[in-house]
């Protein structure tokens, strides 16, 4: 849990539900490391909504994990918050794909349960002062959670943008459809389906 010290404001929500997510998915095998069918799961809500970066991200107790990333050619989104990860790479490499869990704004989604639009992220002071606003240059920002059949949210399907963005009823529609289409493709792949 992190506090904003100027302002008091909580700015990553507390998750009781991590350890039983970590646990499913470690059971589901995914989290962990990136995936091709990810990437192309991203690059499709990227195209959708016409936003440069979309992720599909599993969240841990301690970090996210951009499982399916698409990014502008050579743009790096995330960094490891590790100490010893030396500088994050450029161009979608494996560094680019962790994120420290008070970054950013799928850690409210995961808790909340249910789609978050933010149009400019800097009307709301509670997620104006999140660090990916300086760090990254994030405006705006839509994501929906991944809700498997045993209740627990695995992590989010999200998109972003260094400008704000209007995404309107049709943006949260599209990304809360594309939640439910991955969450349909992880049980087929569950079950041993493809």
């Amino acid at each position: 849990m992190m506090y904003d010290p100027t302002g008091h404001l909580l700015l990553t929500p507390v998750d009781k539900e991590a350890p039983a997510r970590v646990r499913r998915l470690r059971g589901l095998g995914i989290g962990q490391r990136p995936e091709p069918a990810f990437d192309a799961f991203a690059e499709r809500l990227a195209e959708l909504t016409g936003a440069p970066y979309s992720m599909v991200n599993f969240i841990d107790v301690e970090r996210q994990f951009f499982a399916g990333l698409h990014t502008p050619e050579g743009a790096c989104f995330g960094a490891e918050p590790s100490a010893d990860a030396g500088a994050p790479a450029a161009g979608g490499g494996e560094a680019c794909r962790y994120m420290a869990r008070d970054h950013g704004y799928c850690p409210h989604v995961v808790v909340r349960r249910k789609a978050l639009v933010l149009e400019d992220v800097c009307e709301y002071p509670r997620f104006a002062g999140n660090p990916v606003v300086d760090e990254i240059g994030i405006r705006s920002y839509l994501g929906a959670p991944l809700i498997d059949r045993t209740g627990i949210v695995l992590g989010t399907v999200c998109v972003v943008d260094v400008e704000p963005r209007r995404w309107g009823r049709a943006g949260l529609d599209t990304i809360k459809s594309m939640a439910a289409e991955l969450v349909e493709q992880i049980h087929r792949r569950e079950d041993g389906g493809i």
